[in-house]
Formats: structure tokens, C-alpha cells, sequence
């Protein structure tokens, strides 16, 4: 069986710097054709010209033949200035992220006062940028399952409403209430949703011992929000598209005391995906959440390359080369059912 689409894109992914993005740039560049590039790194993609220059770095380290488009982002902070979203426009970045402070990977950078943002967000409007949100509150006292359903209800539904032109994308949705919310909003608001998430629930991270390599931020919540990710996905709503959230650390990163927030999928995106969307049914639908939905929200075309999978059983190697070390990949040393054939012009 072998299943046929236009070439999708990645509209949040994490290719980090150096060494570790020269090891895992190649995985998207086989699948995609465009990727939204994440800017926390350290130091944070914070102005243009750090952008440009990381855009620069990724175009330098595409294997030969690859032709992914890096799409970039800038790091919002508390000193950003509406003359930087001006200066952003410019030089041709995609959108902006929100991070709020100490949310997930570097994002000690972040904002704490999202009020403070409101000149900033009104510049984005106008300029026509959109605000990619990592949605979590970082309250203590709120329990970590329920720090997106709160960031929305505190932050969210104020910064949707105050700001009507302003397109949001509620980035990597793991909740029933992030998808209900995403659904019933205004227009200009969608939501990218992971491979791993639509995979994995709660019990899979913390039944019969921690799994640190399924650990994740915004974490893997209960079964029926996992469930009610699936339905979005599989919907044919132009709200939900494909945003893999691949986020690669090394072992000894993740196997520590403290292990890092972060699933690496990028190996294997386009087979999970096409074995979430057959398991329910939906083959024919994965076309739109992958290759169509999010060129239409960003107002690109559609890529003109197609992307051949083929039903085909594979095993996910138990670690990948990482710069110096070792990086375990989602699903490792498991069975999948699909593998990416090849990417033809068409």
C-alpha cells in the first residue's frame, strides 16, 4: 500500500545549533518542505539579525540536494519593542514565539508579565506576524496537568479578544480544553498538534516507572485528552495542521536527575502521523492536516513536490548519533508500519 501527498511542512520544530543540528537537520529535510523554526536557543533568537544568521547557518548545513525552506521565528521577551516587529517584517521572519518565563527548554527568557506585551502584540497585528504561544501557565501552585487548560482562561482568551487581528497559533495543544477552545475561537486562530501527543498519554510516561525520553513540555496528559487530539487532527478542520515539536537532547540529558523536556520525532514524523491517521480511519485526511492546512494559514502555497509513503514495517533504531553523544528517538526500537518512500517533483 503506498500513500501519496503533497510535500508537507513542520510547523514547529527545534533543529538547535552546531553539532546537534547538523546531526538531525537531515531527518527533516527528507519529509518536509518547510519548517518553523524554534528560537530558544542560548542565547535566544531574539532580533532579525540573529535571526538572519541562524537561517544562514541551517541553508549551510542542508545535505546536498535538500531543499527544506528554515521559516524563522524571533523569541519574544519583556524587552522586545514594536520597532523590532517592524525590523523583523523587514527581513522576512515568519512569526513570533511566546515563551512564558521557565516554561520549557530555555525559556528563562521568557515573559513573565504577559500584560507588558500589549504594545508589542498591537505592532504584530499590524505588521502581520503571527504569535506562536507555548501555552502553560508557570504558577507553582498550579498542578503541571492543568497549566495549559489555566494559560488559557487567564491569558489566552484576553490576548484573542484584545487583539482581533492578531493570528494565534496555540502551538503543540496536549488538552480537550485547548482544542474546544481552538475550535470555538475567532478566526485567525489555530493550533499545531505533535506526533507523540496523538501516541502517548499520561500512563505511558509514569506507569511501572518514569520514561524520561517521553518526557515533554506542554507534558502528555489523560487519555481523553489524547483522544480528543486525535478527533481534531483527523477532522479536516483547518485550524489543526502538523507541528511536530521534534526537540532533540542527548541521552545523558535526559537520564539525569533532572532530565530535559523534549521528544525527538523528526526521525520518523511522516510514519507516525500516517499510523495515527490509519488507526482512525483517516488516511485520506492526513493530506490537509500535513500539507494543506498550514500553507493556508500562513497564507503559502501549497509545496508542488509530493511526499510517497509506503506501508511498510520498519524498526526505529535504538539510539541515533548525537554531536558526541547519543540521542534515543521516540518509539525506539519499535515496529512502525509506514516509512517515507521518496519525494518526487511532480
Amino acid at each position: 500500500m503506498e500513500l501519496e501527498i503533497p510535500l508537507p511542512d513542520d510547523w514547529h520544530l527545534h533543529l538547535r545549533d552546531g553539532a546537534a543540528m547538523r546531526a538531525v537537520l537531515p531527518y527533516s529535510a527528507a519529509q518536509f518542505g518547510r519548517a518553523i523554526v524554534m528560537p530558544n536557543l542560548d542565547p535566544p533568537v531574539t532580533t532579525a539579525a540573529r535571526a538572519g544568521q541562524y537561517r544562514d547557518r541551517i541553508r549551510g548545513a542542508l545535505p546536498a540536494g535538500a531543499t527544506l525552506e528554515p521559516l524563522m521565528t524571533l523569541y519574544l521577551t519583556e524587552r522586545t519593542r514594536p520597532a523590532d516587529i517592524e525590523a523583523a517584517r523587514q527581513a522576512g521572519v515568519t512569526a513570533v514565539k511566546l515563551y512564558p518565563a521557565g516554561a520549557t527548554t530555555h525559556s528563562d527568557s521568557g515573559v513573565a508579565s504577559l500584560h507588558r506585551l500589549d504594545p508589542v502584540l498591537d505592532a504584530m497585528q499590524a505588521a502581520g506576524l503571527p504569535l506562536l504561544v507555548h501555552g502553560e501557565v508557570t504558577d507553582p501552585d498550579v498542578d503541571v496537568f492543568d497549566r495549559e487548560a489555566v494559560f488559557i482562561e487567564r491569558h489566552l482568551s484576553r490576548i484573542v479578544e484584545r487583539f482581533p487581528r492578531l493570528r494565534v497559533v496555540l502551538e503543540h495543544v496536549t488538552s480537550r480544553e485547548g482544542v474546544e477552545f481552538v475550535k470555538g475561537a475567532r478566526e485567525g486562530v489555530a493550533a499545531t498538534i505533535t506526533a507523540h501527543h496523538l501516541m502517548i498519554n499520561r500512563n505511558h510516561l509514569l506507569a511501572g516507572g518514569i520514561r524520561p525520553h517521553l518526557y515533554c513540555a506542554p507534558i502528555a496528559k489523560a487519555e481523553a485528552h489524547r483522544a480528543a487530539l486525535v478527533e481534531a487532527a483527523t477532522s479536516d478542520s483547518p485550524r489543526f495542521f502538523l507541528g511536530t515539536d521534534s526537540a532533540p537532547h542527548p541521552r545523558s540529558a535526559k537520564e539525569s536527575a533532572c532530565g530535559c523536556a523534549g521528544v525527538f520525532t523528526a526521525h520518523a514524523a511522516m510514519p507516525l502521523y500516517a499510523q495515527v491517521f490509519e488507526q482512525a480511519g483517516a488516511l485520506d485526511r492526513l493530506k490537509g492536516f500535513a500539507s494543506r492546512h498550514g500553507p493556508g494559514f500562513y497564507g503559502l502555497p501549497v509545496n508542488g513536490a509530493r511526499l510517497k509513503l509506503v506501508r511498510e514495517p520498519w524498526r526505529v533504531p535504538e539510539w541515533l548519533p548525537y554531536g558526541d553523544g547519543e540521542l534515543v528517538p521516540f518509539m525506539a526500537g519499535s515496529d512502525l508500519n509506514w516509512r517515507v518512500a521518496v519525494a518526487d517533483e511532480s
